[in-house]
């Protein structure tokens, strides 16, 4: 099939004498502070940065036939370096939370979008077993958008 070596040279050409083409590099993402939606449409994540730390709670709605309606967890530990990010939270009912992931732009334009920011990446929701303390975790790749200023819960 020689059709495609003249092929491959024209794209590898256009590559380099093209800089359009060329891959551009990620914005940069300065702060991740805001509310992003958790795992329902009623559950939210907020964070504070800080110079890398990360605080925060995880507000998450309970169904009808529990007691508290909204459980709030606090995270007890939060870092983020450049892109990555992870938190985990305090124990409410035997039961916390694991992020691991990296933040990335999302298709909101500006801040104030909702979609601006997203959070990738693996979560854990941790049970404890209260007479053995051992832990049993169940797994999901998740992406959490960012709610935007104009949407976020009011303190």
């Amino acid at each position: 099939m020689s059709w495609r070596k003249p092929s491959m040279c024209l794209f590898f050409a256009l590559l380099v004498l093209c800089p359009s083409f060329k891959a551009q590099p990620a914005e940069e993402i300065l702060d991740i502070t805001g509310s992003y939606q958790f795992l329902t449409a009623d559950d939210t994540l907020a964070i504070l940065e800080e110079e890398e730390k990360l605080k925060g709670y995880v507000d998450v709605v309970q169904g009808e036939d529990e007691s508290d309606t909204i459980l709030s967890y606090p995270i007890t530990a939060g870092t983020r370096k450049n892109s990555q990010v992870e938190f985990r939270t305090g124990k409410i009912h035997q039961k916390y939370y694991r992020f691991r992931g990296k933040v990335e732009r999302g298709t909101g334009r500006t801040e104030n979008d909702p979609d601006y920011l997203r959070l990738v990446g693996a979560l854990e929701i941790v049970t404890v077993n209260g007479e053995t303390g051992e832990e049993s975790a169940q797994h999901m790749q998740v992406v959490f958008k960012s709610l935007g200023r104009e949407k976020q819960p009011e303190e």
